[in-house]
């Protein structure tokens, strides 16, 4: 009769545009709000500090050089000089071999043992 619309429609997109908008809002800000709240910590027993153990890592590359620290050695001298500087190590230390793959098993056996003999007991081969 008057030109009215018996089932008018729900127009939603200015309603969808300001909840962007504050969305946008909220996520620049909300990184920024910091809250700081109060909070009682139990007190803990008195202990040791764990102190990190030094370790100790022995390379071996394809042609048998072996690495300590900065010093190289060939396999028939690791041997005299290894002796030598093991007390400059701790016996307990963790002792890491890296050896190439492409060397003989009884060169990485020969330096596992040797290793053994000197006194180091938690020696282990590393691998990827």
């Amino acid at each position: 009769m008057y030109g009215w619309d018996d089932n008018p429609d729900l127009n939603i997109t200015p309603f969808v545009d300001v909840m962007l908008v504050l969305m946008a809002i909220l996520m620049v800000t909300a990184p920024t709000i910091t809250y700081q709240e109060q909070i009682t910590l139990p007190q803990g027993t008195k202990s040791k500090k764990v102190d990190k153990k030094a370790t100790l890592t022995i390379r071996m590359d394809r042609d048998g050089v072996i690495y300590l620290d900065r010093d190289r050695y060939t396999l028939k001298n690791f041997a005299n000089n290894f002796i030598l500087s093991a007390s400059k190590y701790d016996a307990d230390s963790d002792v890491y071999i890296r050896a190439d793959e492409s060397l003989p098993y009884r060169d990485v056996m020969y330096l596992l043992r040797l290793l053994k003999k000197t006194g180091f007991s938690r020696v282990s081969l590393l691998t990827e």
